[in-house]
């Protein structure tokens, strides 16, 4: 074996990947990986093979298809009354995940500090670590996860570089409320740091309550890239697309990395999604539907002996057990595999640090019948 040394020598494979796997191999039913197993619109896949057919089989432009680019600057403009230009200030890339990477590759340099929320989503850390970054992790805890910002303010140093938001927060399904972006406003005012936001759940809220996405704001708009998915929008993770907005001077930048990461993203589905979103109801009715799978697993499991924490937006819940055993939440999560054949998520694999809350996240993306035979296996606890 040759010797090379790990850039990333904490990290193993993901714990999304594990579970799933251990699901696979105890025939559990999978609520852990955040995918449906439902099937998304035939009319969306209709559109797309139609692509296919026309010939759109080529190189995409890099920056995405026009189409779709219009597509989305349209669709901010409805939701947010905010225009982002096409040319210059949107780019499809080949989902989230990569969406994230190339932003914080073109801005992050070695030294350079980025504040992030934990639990996080577990993409953060390591590729700020990739670029030689250091991450300043800022703790919430159950059952609210509320950010203290007076707190998040003694983590600013003269090397902070950029602060990662995700709203809807996977896993804790925690939304930002007005507050939460003012105090945003005012510490980042007169500073030259950036904003990252994660925001692939935006249409998965619930309750009444509005999705107040950062590019909402003036103030933090001209600071921010935004992240969004089609792959939880339109039910089809596995198309892995997504999308990036920024202003032009810090979008200049993404698409330098962009061009040579990637490069250009699958045509034909691009094609097909543009066509589809034609019809703003696509995305718009999206919360309705999730909250009725939301409601009624939270009811299924108030038939349980675990104990519900908030659930506002992503298609995530997450419960404590205390009146179930006293394991640590990796020990619980593989008993609920092995020995009652449900796939969960210990929340501990969303921080940097050892913080184990004895809290475990479910997937409700799923089916009704899923959802009322995993819970039948739960109550057996």
């Amino acid at each position: 074996m040759i010797a090379i040394q790990t850039k990333l020598p904490r990290v193993d494979t993901t714990i999304f990947t594990v579970m799933s796997k251990l699901a696979a191999e105890h025939g559990a039913i999978n609520l852990s990986q955040g995918f449906p197993d439902f099937s998304c619109d035939p009319e969306l896949i209709a559109y797309v093979t139609e692509a296919m057919k026309n010939g759109h089989n080529q190189y995409a432009p890099m920056a995405g298809t026009e189409e779709l680019r219009s597509m989305i600057a349209s669709k901010n403009e409805t939701l947010y009354g905010v225009n982002y230009d096409p040319e210059s200030e949107i780019t499809v890339t080949a989902g989230g995940t990569q969406a994230i990477f190339t932003a914080i590759a073109a801005t992050i340099s070695v030294g350079d500090e980025v504040i992030i929320f934990e639990p996080a989503y577990d993409c953060y850390s390591p590729a700020i670590k990739l670029l030689g970054g250091l991450v300043k992790p800022f703790g919430l805890s159950p059952p609210d996860y509320e950010i203290d910002w007076n707190m998040v303010k003694k983590l600013f140093s003269a090397n902070t570089k950029m602060i990662i938001l995700n709203s809807p927060q996977n896993p804790t399904g925690r939304i930002m409320k007005e507050n939460d972006i003012q105090e945003l406003i005012k510490l980042t005012k007169d500073t030259d740091i950036l904003i990252l936001s994660d925001e692939v759940y935006e249409h998965i809220i619930y309750d009444g309550e509005k999705h107040l996405s950062v590019s909402k704001y003036a103030e933090l708009r001209e600071r921010s890239f935004v992240v969004a998915s089609f792959g939880k929008m339109l039910h089809a993770t596995g198309w892995k697309l997504g999308y990036c907005l920024a202003p032009a001077y810090l979008m200049k930048e993404f698409r330098k990395v962009h061009q040579f990461n990637v490069f250009s993203v699958n045509t034909p589905m691009q094609i097909g999604i543009a066509k589809y979103l034609s019809v703003p109801a696509r995305y718009t009715e999206l919360g309705a539907f999730f909250q009725q799978k939301r409601d009624l697993f939270r009811a299924l499991l108030s038939e349980t002996k675990f104990k519900l924490l908030p659930c506002n937006g992503s298609y995530f819940q997450c419960v404590t057990y205390e009146e179930v055993a006293d394991l640590s939440d990796n020990d619980m999560a593989l008993r609920l595999v092995e020995d009652y054949g449900v796939a969960s998520i210990p929340v501990s694999a969303f921080y940097n640090r050892n913080t184990d809350h004895h809290v475990l996240r479910f997937c409700f993306a799923k089916k009704q019948e899923t959802l009322e035979k995993a819970v039948e296996r739960l109550t057996k606890l």
